[in-house]
């Protein structure tokens, strides 16, 4: 039992400690709107989420950081790939589409416009978790296991509630096969976070 007590000792501590210094900690969840731009793949955007956590760490009342987590999945389909790299393509393998799960680190600035918006902009790493092995022969890596991107969106704040929607665009070719096309990601999201 006093294990038990301590602990929450301890984190009530800690949460005010935090919030007194002008840093939250929260979660989040949403969508993503996927698009894998170059002539392999289609063009419209496929639907996937992610998932994490975020802190916010205020400089002033205008000026901050949002360092974030997240569990993000890339969805896609498909198009001339088997036109391009007919020699590289497993001929059994029918399946069109395409799914990445990456671990995301935004660490974006945020400036508080108001009371209620913030603007966020910053780069974003991604770190390829997996990747469809059927893909090429003998599960041959397609995709490059990083990604470099920029961000850039704003951020409603209600008390307790976040609702955000932003905009990452891949600054980093993710082809791994060879140089005959340029892949990048681009991708939409649009969430909700809980400030704890």
């Amino acid at each position: 039992m006093k294990k038990v007590l301590l602990a929450v000792f301890a984190v009530t501590l800690v949460t005010a400690t935090l919030q007194a210094q002008g840093i939250r900690l929260g979660a989040k969840v949403g969508t993503n709107l996927n698009k894998v731009s170059g002539q392999s793949f289609s063009d419209g955007f496929d639907l996937a989420y992610h998932v994490g956590g975020f802190l916010e760490i205020d400089f002033n009342k205008k000026w901050g950081i949002q360092p974030e987590v997240l569990w993000s999945q890339t969805a896609t389909k498909r198009s001339s790939f088997n036109t391009i790299y007919a020699s590289e393509i497993n001929p059994l393998n029918n399946q069109q589409k395409i799914k990445l799960d990456y671990l995301s680190i935004p660490v974006l600035f945020r400036y508080n416009v108001g009371g209620i918006l913030t603007l966020n902009l910053g780069p974003q790493f991604g770190i390829l978790l997996n990747q469809d092995k059927t893909l090429l022969q003998n599960g041959e890596s397609a995709f490059k296991s990083g990604d470099f991107s920029m961000v850039a969106g704003g951020q409603l704040n209600f008390k307790v509630l976040r609702i955000y929607g932003r905009y990452n665009i891949g600054l980093q070719n993710i082809n791994d096969i060879d140089n005959k096309d340029k892949w990048t990601n681009q991708q939409i999201q649009l969430g909700l976070g809980l400030r704890f």
